[in-house]
């Protein structure tokens, strides 16, 4: 078996947590949303999702470092953690073209 990529950890753990369709969904649900966060309960509402589900869902994106959870008031607000997501982009892409970043140019599409 080869050896993982030096730093590969971070990258396995969000691909894991990825690895399922609702979570998935969740995290795409947040990165729409944005950076403000969004609470569980609304994630549950908006993806017709069980409060037990959802929570269990984010606990495991939130571990794997792809979600942040901030506590305002009652209420934990879950937002997408960018520098996780651009960490394991970079990770992906460190040895694209065999470096040539011309060659490289459109791969990454930027955010609006």
């Amino acid at each position: 078996m080869k050896q993982p990529l030096d730093n590969s950890a971070p990258a396995i753990d969000a691909f894991s947590a990825l690895a399922h369709e609702a979570r998935l969904e969740i995290f795409r649900l947040l990165v729409q949303r944005g950076p403000e966060g969004t609470p569980a309960m609304e994630v549950g509402r908006l993806l017709d999702l069980k409060p037990s589900t959802v929570s269990g869902h984010l606990a495991t994106l939130k571990r794997a470092g792809l979600v942040t959870a901030e506590r305002q008031h009652r209420e934990v607000l879950y937002a997408p953690n960018f520098d996780t997501v651009n960490g394991v982009v970079r990770f992906l892409l460190q040895d694209c073209c065999g470096g040539d970043a011309a060659a490289c140019a459109g791969v990454v599409i930027p955010v609006k």
